[in-house]
């Protein structure tokens, strides 16, 4: 059994997600490789994809030629007319809102030499790597897709955003999508769905019972197998580390409550640190220190008792920082399965976070975690100073217990390889 995962990139979150299940099969024996658009680190048997040169044909040549009479003057081939109002396109939409991908990218992954010696193919996060037309007319692999976010199945969003900006009684703001945003997703899902209108050898799966749900009502996914497999982690990576060993390590106060924010940008709006910050502030307590790890953020410069510790991409050192602290808040307005939340269980932190996405898969209220009743600052500043008054009575050691049942790398790579056996064994 040779299974192909396929990612666009080696870094970033979903990234991880899709390292920490290959590398769970390679320690279960199963032949794996990676095929990446981009490739910035050293994984095992990971292979960046180059496009095979064509023979040109006479017909090619001189259509390539026009193109460059056409560019001396500024004038421009339909393809790169299309991209230009791609381009134009992406450049309109509102600030703050997450990525928007097209399906089209004129890359072909079945020329891959690691694709054609695959017995299953392994989608995970792919926007601006598979070309949906391409691949789903050539490929008669089995395919398997895991998701990350909503963009397989969507109109070219990442994720539904409802929401852009916060108002001065601390609730999101609701967002309009615009008239040209809902033409554009209505030809990108009417692409996806003729890619996909004869294939049938495709199951999806997603690791939190919300998107598996999104995905079932989808145009694009209806009526296809979709499965809901949790994302895995491994258990000695992330693990509690001693409280003061680790403060000493970050250079955090000892003497105080330390909660926790982690993002890859801290200014990213569907991550809602603004809530956090605005429910900080109220709570207006010196013994308390807020800790915000990602990409800095120049307005947190001014506020008292806010450690910035800046991106971190070392796993153990991540460890550390789950360990220093007391809580880890997820503010986000919407989240799949968020690595941040197993990472932070696994090593024995409880979790706050509102009630959406795939979060409450994730917390069960009052053993290792707790939920708002809502998405406003209010309610997270109630939920908070809940916590804060009886901290005490969580167990650690049984959050960690609890999470190793269901998140460890080994579980998720077993609940991977039976479904491939079985996709195998029908095919």
């Amino acid at each position: 059994m040779k299974i192909l995962i396929v990612n666009t990139y080696d870094r970033g979150g979903a990234a991880n997600a899709c390292k920490r299940l290959y590398l769970g099969l390679l320690l279960e024996g199963v032949a794996s490789k990676v095929l990446l658009k981009i490739k910035q680190n050293n994984w095992p048997n990971s292979f960046c994809f180059k496009q095979p040169p064509k023979t040109l044909s006479k017909f090619v040549k001189l259509k390539n030629k026009v193109k460059r009479i056409l560019k001396e003057f500024k004038l421009y081939y339909p393809k790169q007319v299309e991209k230009n109002v791609e381009l134009e396109f992406l450049n309109n939409r509102l600030a703050g809102l997450e990525m928007f991908s097209f399906p089209n990218t004129g890359l072909d992954i079945t020329q891959s030499d690691i694709y054609k010696e695959a017995d299953i193919i392994n989608l995970h996060w792919v926007a601006n790597f598979l070309d949906y037309k391409t691949f789903f007319e050539k490929n008669k692999k089995p395919v398997v897709w895991t998701l990350h976010d909503m963009n397989p199945f969507s109109g070219g969003v990442h994720y539904e955003e409802k929401y852009l900006g916060i108002d001065e009684f601390g609730f999101p703001i609701s967002r309009k999508v615009s008239e040209e945003e809902k033409r554009v997703a209505k030809e990108n899902t009417e692409i996806k769905k003729q890619a996909l209108s004869k294939v049938n050898n495709l199951t999806i799966i997603a690791p939190s019972e919300w998107l598996a749900e999104e995905a079932r009502k989808s145009e694009i996914f209806k009526g296809y197998p979709v499965l809901c497999i949790p994302n895995g982690l491994d258990t000695e990576i992330y693990k509690p580390r001693n409280k003061n060993y680790s403060r000493d390590l970050l250079n955090i106060p000892k003497d105080k409550k330390v909660i926790l924010f982690v993002a890859d940008s801290i200014s990213n709006n569907r991550k809602g640190f603004i809530f956090l910050k605005r429910a900080f502030e109220q709570l207006a307590d010196a013994n308390l220190v807020l800790c915000a790890i990602g990409s800095k953020n120049r307005n947190l410069e001014s506020l008292n008792n806010i450690i910035e510790l800046g991106p971190i991409y070392d796993e153990r050192v991540m460890s550390i920082a789950y360990s220093a602290a007391d809580v880890f808040v997820i503010p986000s307005l919407m989240d799949n399965l968020p690595n941040t939340v197993i990472e932070s269980l696994m090593c024995g932190t409880p979790v706050i976070g509102f009630p959406v996405g795939g979060i409450p898969d994730m917390i069960q209220y009052g053993e290792n975690g707790l939920l708002t009743q809502d998405i406003s600052v209010s309610s997270l500043l109630e939920t908070l100073t809940k916590f804060l008054n009886s901290s005490e009575l969580f167990d650690r050691n049984k959050i960690r217990e609890n999470a190793i049942k269901k998140y460890d790398q080994k579980v998720q790579a077993i609940n991977y390889i039976k479904l491939f056996e079985r996709i195998i064994k029908e095919s």
